[in-house]
């Protein structure tokens, strides 16, 4: 026999928001790991022999520098895209203080 869940998490705009949440996790997961794992190891060569930065090889300086900015610039963006998803579900925390 089943049981059936009848918490508010399952129903309705919660689910609608949690799945829009797993979505942007999931994209930006998936940017890191192209730009952290490709970049750095599985195109280095392609990257080293067409591009440079300064004097190091554009694979090098991916592997080294450019994935801790990009993953800088994915939790700025995890931070604004999750803000606007709150706000549009009525999470953000202005609505929780509007509402008290």
């Amino acid at each position: 026999m089943e049981e059936k869940h009848t918490d508010d998490n399952s129903t309705g705009t919660s689910g609608g928001y949690r799945r829009a949440s797993l979505i942007i996790l999931f994209s930006l997961l998936t940017i890191w790991f192209v730009v952290s794992f490709g970049c750095g190891i599985l195109f280095r060569e392609q990257l080293d022999d067409a591009f440079s930065v300064g004097n190091a090889p554009l694979g090098f300086w991916m592997s080294q520098q450019g994935s801790i900015i990009c993953f800088v610039l994915i939790l700025i963006a995890y931070a604004i895209l999750m803000g606007r998803l709150d706000e549009k579900h009525g999470y953000s925390e202005t609505s929780n203080k509007k509402a008290k």
